[in-house]
């Protein structure tokens, strides 16, 4: 059964490598969201980070998909890695324009910092600030990529905001806290080996099933996806978290 209150989903749908893994051999590559909607309720889009799609893009994928199916998309990284947070009105505008077909079925925008950006509180308030005033109507996860944002003072100015801070589990060392700033939770599983390319165990699983059950409780929206793509685990992780939780769209 559904809960409005969990998301789990996988870092995109289009993966040539999961045909025959999750896509029956006969479809075809255009059916293969509508396909990937009868069992996840939500994607994460990260095209949307090297190339803003066009708007009829985006319509066509609002239209393959049922009308509580949700989409959760990178920020343009023009503006996290070439503006660097910095003037960022006009990126802004160009991103929410393209995006807008899909408003009414858009979880929290992902914004991935580069890991050469380090915290700068006057930045990051006036970035957070603008957020807030001109785009009210959305929400947002921040993922950091240097341990100079791993400070109170930086989880405080997101709880002011009431923005997520990406929970980003990796083998690789990304900066890591469970630490909640906002109504959201925002996790990311990039694999626990090799980046994107190893499996999570079911008992490291059910750490998260645990974690998610009791952060549900204190009436957070979670929302939780697989980024390890290679070799279809995305794909097989994400349905046993389901599982754990007793939560599958088909059921």
């Amino acid at each position: 059964m559904k809960n409005a209150n969990i998301h789990i989903g996988t870092s995109g749908w289009s993966y040539k490598d999961w045909k025959e893994l999750f896509y029956p051999k006969e479809l075809k590559a255009t059916e293969w969201l509508t396909y990937y909607a009868q069992t996840f309720s939500v994607t994460e889009i990260n095209t949307s980070f090297y190339h803003l799609p066009k708007k009829q893009t985006v319509e066509g994928w609002v239209q393959k998909v049922p009308s509580d199916f949700l989409f959760c998309l990178k920020m343009s990284r023009y503006l996290t890695h070439y503006k660097r947070l910095k003037e960022p009105e006009e990126a802004l505008e160009k991103f929410f324009d393209v995006v807008e077909p899909m408003r009414k079925q858009m979880g929290p925008v992902l914004i991935q910092l580069p890991p050469t950006l380090q915290f700068d509180h006057r930045i990051a308030e006036d970035f957070y600030y603008l957020l807030a005033k001109s785009y009210a109507d959305y929400s947002f996860a921040m993922e950091v990529r240097h341990n100079s944002w791993m400070t109170d003072e930086s989880f405080e100015l997101l709880r002011k905001y009431n923005m997520a801070f990406v929970i980003s589990q990796s083998g690789r060392g990304f900066p890591y806290a469970e630490n909640i700033t906002a109504d959201n939770i925002y996790i990311r599983f990039h694999g626990p080996g090799k980046l994107y390319a190893s499996s999570y165990s079911d008992e490291m699983l059910s750490k998260f099933s645990s974690l998610f059950k009791k952060w549900v409780e204190e009436k957070h929206v979670i929302w939780a996806f697989f980024n390890n793509d290679y070799f279809g685990y995305a794909i097989k992780n994400a349905i046993t978290l389901e599982k754990q939780l007793g939560l599958l769209v088909g059921s």
